[in-house]
């Protein structure tokens, strides 16, 4: 499979560089697999597509403020975008990292010095000259991501965060669910929807570029993931149902592959419990967690959710190849052209779509 089938030309004013200025005001473009057709909505009215008895699953993780600026003692500047904290030294990607020499120091705009070490296969890692969460909290940026061509603002810690969000860790945000309202959510509950919550710390692992023109030779790099005993028995009873499952954002949807695909019948015995990947699988009730660098691109069969709700993605990505995937290359393509033809707002602050 050749990555350049993937690729599209989308023009630079479509990029969108701001949120919309209320939450939840942006276009949803509803992709039907079954008619082979697509509609225009505004992201409200995804309320009218549950029913009662659907399932939900958001990605509640948090970003983290993972972008330093720094200089070099000869006066340049140096960029550091934290993507792996928990190593020590911590793994990051340095700009430009082809002058910054192996073990040199930088000061950061805290005053903090950081020691940039060796090359990892992502980046650098990089010492710190104090416990990097402090550093981080006070003087992080938002990790805006590149095609947003401006600094991060003030506005940006709230509104490239989900109201959700709640667990620490990613270095990109879950952009599929910075649509969502607490008011929509709560339209969602009244109308009998239940809603279960799963962490994938997104980050390098889900915006690296493909460098492989042949697809199935790109390796993902691994990203963690946590599911919770009461998660993993909601996700467990509505498959039990055949209830509908929507899954926010390509993450949510890698998690639950993820842990479909290690579903196996298995002796209670010692066995780790996984989600219900089909009607012959025993249910389990446990916290589930690990990492994962499950690569989905068409051709794989989908084991859990009904529907997908995201984002507009980069061309030649990882996030195209799985939604073409989902489904299906041609719609998703000419449902991409009808949006440019139409101004859609595309990317992390873009437009919505809903595919069913």
């Amino acid at each position: 499979m050749k990555l350049s089938d993937f690729d599209y030309n989308l023009p630079e004013g479509l990029i969108a560089q701001y949120p919309s200025k209320t939450r939840g005001d942006d276009r949803l473009l509803v992709v039907d697999r079954a008619g082979n057709s697509f509609k225009e909505r505004v992201f409200a009215d995804i309320v009218d597509y549950f029913n009662e008895g659907d399932l939900l699953v958001l990605n509640d993780t948090k970003v983290i403020p993972a972008r330093l600026f720094a200089r070099r003692k000869t006066g340049g500047s140096v960029e550091i975008f934290i993507v792996d904290k928990q190593r020590n030294p911590v793994e990051a990607l340095v700009k430009p990292s082809g002058r910054v020499k192996e073990n040199e120091s930088v000061i950061l705009d805290s005053g903090d010095e950081a020691r940039v070490l060796g090359t990892t296969e992502i980046g650098r890692l990089v010492e710190f000259n104090r416990p990097i969460d402090g550093i981080l909290e006070r003087y992080g940026h938002v990790p805006l991501p590149p095609y947003i061509t401006r600094r991060d603002e003030p506005g940006d810690r709230e509104r490239y965060q989900t109201i959700y969000g709640r667990e620490k860790g990613a270095t990109a945000s879950p952009t599929a669910g910075l649509h969502f309202t607490k008011d929509l959510i709560d339209k969602l509950k009244e109308k009998g929807v239940e809603v279960a919550y799963i962490t994938l710390h997104v980050s390098y692992g889900t915006f690296a570029p493909i460098k492989e023109e042949i697809v199935e030779r790109h390796k993902m790099h691994s990203e963690f993931y946590r599911i919770s005993r009461e998660s993993t028995s909601i996700i467990n009873k509505a498959r039990k149902r055949s209830a509908k499952i929507f899954a926010c954002g390509t993450t949510s949807l890698r998690t639950l592959e993820t842990c479909a695909k290690k579903d196996r019948d298995v002796p209670h015995s010692g066995a780790r419990p996984y989600l219900l990947a089909h009607s012959g699988a025993r249910p389990y009730s446990s916290t589930v967690s690990g990492f994962t660098n499950l690569f989905i691109y068409p051709g794989f069969k989908f084991k859990i959710a009904n529907a997908l709700i995201t984002n507009f993605h980069l061309p030649k990505s990882t996030l195209i190849l799985l939604t073409s995937a989902f489904a299906g290359k041609n719609l998703l393509f000419r449902a991409y052209r009808y949006a440019i033809e139409r101004s859609f707002r595309f990317f992390s602050y873009g437009d919505a779509m809903l595919i069913i």
